[in-house]
């Protein structure tokens, strides 16, 4: 006959510890990496790069109207930096800069760019920074601040539902468009 093993009577104390701390190890890592990959998508140093794209495309149109540019589109992207071209602050971190990149077009056709980088940006009221505009290779503005800071805050509907109202879900695309009436 035989000898049998039964599984009951040999456990070990540490070889049992050992299996399930790595069966519990890929659970704490996969728990740990979804904490990070939330977190990585709140703004670092209160910049977003919607909100740059969106306050900058808007900033820079009135900006380029103001030096009578005839703005037909303008369309902004912005990405977030935090590595070597990062700013120090004040508290001894670094402050994230957007890399900002505008192109448009004129409604005589002739191209528009604003480039640069926005250090801050102020509840879609302004933006802070270093940017150029130019309209067919020539410059137009260099600014360190677009828009108003001290403004009101731009308003954005009612902040509750009204009663017996069902949530929505709206996608949002910018792409400013200056037209102008041409009567007979």
């Amino acid at each position: 006959m035989g000898a049998q093993r039964s599984n009951q009577s040999n456990h070990h104390p540490r070889r049992t510890a050992h299996r399930t701390a790595l069966r519990t190890l890929p659970v704490l890592l996969l728990a740990a990496l979804a904490m990070g990959g939330v977190t990585a998508c709140d703004p670092v140093g209160g910049l977003n790069s919607a909100a740059v794209a969106v306050t900058t495309e808007q900033t820079a149109t009135a900006a380029l109207a103001h030096e009578h540019v005839d703005v037909k589109w303008l369309t902004c992207n912005a990405n977030l930096n935090s590595g070597p071209s990062a700013t120090p602050s004040a508290a001894g971190g670094t402050r994230q800069v957007a890399d900002v990149s505008c192109r448009g077009e004129t409604k005589d056709g002739r191209p528009i760019t604003v480039k640069g980088k926005v250090t801050q940006e102020v509840e879609g009221r302004c933006v802070k920074g270093d940017l150029t505009a130019k309209v067919a290779g020539r410059t137009v503005f260099r600014a360190s601040v677009l828009g108003n800071c001290t403004a009101p805050a731009p308003t954005t509907g009612p902040a509750t539902p009204a009663p017996g109202s069902r949530p929505t879900v709206t996608v949002t695309a910018t792409v400013t468009v200056t037209q102008s009436f041409q009567g007979k």
